[in-house]
């Protein structure tokens, strides 16, 4: 069974086998999450970014799809991007952030990995509501069948932290 864990802080700083991007299409990196774990990681993750690019992405990574790469500097083995959906009240793509946590844990099966800390996918510039994020992510993750023993979701800031410490309760 996974455990499932908060913290609140930096997801850069955290020490996992597997660090989940909230990433962009390109994987080139971007802003937020993304920006943070490009800038912290070093080149040797933009490196494997641009390998992918060249090989089986050459049009980007599909939203609510993931692939992994090396970790770089981070304190852990991999990194998992993953593209979350941008928010819109004109269509429900819940399906959609749904996958990035399911994808995102498959691949952390096939990779081995025990421990993967995940951000609030979408809930940043991606402009998914909080509330609804917090309740996408845990029962994604509740409902997942994974090898994977804990889920860690790193949150940046109070609000966030309250929004995923009211869907665990």
């Amino acid at each position: 069974m996974t455990t499932l864990t908060l913290v609140r802080g930096d997801i850069t700083r955290q020490s996992a086998d597997a660090i989940v991007n909230a990433a962009n299409s390109s994987l080139l990196g971007g802003g937020g999450v993304d920006g943070a774990i490009h800038r912290r990681g070093g080149p040797a993750i933009l490196e494997d970014c641009r390998r992918l690019r060249a090989s089986h992405y050459g049009r980007g990574l599909p939203t609510g799809q993931a692939v992994a790469t090396t970790a770089g500097d981070l304190d852990a083995r991999w990194v998992i991007h993953t593209v979350g959906p941008r928010f819109t009240p004109e269509a429900d793509r819940s399906e959609l952030l749904a996958s990035c946590y399911r994808e995102s844990l498959r691949v952390a099966d096939e990779l081995g990995a025990r421990t993967v800390a995940f951000p609030a996918v979408s809930a940043g510039i991606y402009g998914w509501p909080l509330e609804d994020a917090a309740r996408i992510a845990v029962e994604t993750v509740r409902a997942a069948e994974t090898s994977v023993e804990e889920v860690r979701f790193v949150l940046f800031d109070e609000r966030a932290y309250e929004a995923f410490a009211a869907r665990l309760r």
